[in-house]
């Protein structure tokens, strides 16, 4: 009997964006992606659409324009939503706690948990930007929860080591660091080199 391999993933990745604070990381992370050969899903819950609206001037059209394909939040029929649907893996960028906890707990109430939720059952890589502070005992939990379950939780904390000159910089050193994560090599990281 002939085994049948499938070819590799395709290079097409899952971006939710909750609504946590710092909206440009899911934004700017789909532009990277695009620059790398990317192909982009991705959903916005309705929170991250209204933090959208607080912190900067983009508009659901700016997501639509930078995204391959967007999904309602609501759309659980999605391809997204099925382990069938191969992918890279996903990233939450941010990672709002109502997400983590839902992904931590399994219990999913729109697109962004779902597609987080079969990332991990097919054992694919799932990276959460968890965004708050300071952390409850409930937080720190389904951090740990999460962790064990094969996700990893990347907070978007600045590495100064990097010399950040704008907050552009200090968001692109981030997302190259959490794309490093999927063997994706962003030239906006700075590496830390240190010679004798």
């Amino acid at each position: 009997m002939n085994a049948h391999h499938l070819p590799d993933p395709p290079r097409r990745m899952v971006v939710g964006i909750s609504g946590a604070s710092g909206f440009v990381y899911g934004l700017r992370l789909l532009e990277i992606l695009r620059e790398l050969g990317i192909e982009t899903h991705a959903s916005v819950t309705r929170a991250a659409l209204l933090t959208m609206t607080h912190e900067t001037g983009f508009k659901l059209s700016d997501i639509e324009a930078r995204a391959d394909y967007l999904y309602r939040p609501d759309d659980v029929a999605a391809s997204i939503s099925s382990g069938s649907f191969r992918t890279m893996g996903m990233i939450v960028a941010p990672c709002s706690m109502r997400t983590l906890a839902e992904v931590a707990q399994g219990v999913t109430s729109g697109l962004v948990s779902r597609a987080a939720e079969v990332t991990l059952k097919e054992r694919r890589r799932l990276v959460l930007m968890a965004r708050e502070t300071p952390l409850t005992q409930s937080h720190l939990a389904n951090m740990l929860r999460v962790t064990e379950m094969g996700g990893i939780i990347a907070p978007p904390v600045p590495a100064f080591y990097a010399r950040p000159r704008s907050l552009d910089e200090m968001v692109d050193q981030t997302l190259g660091r959490v794309l490093d994560l999927f063997d994706l090599d962003a030239a906006q990281v700075r590496r830390w080199v240190k010679t004798p």
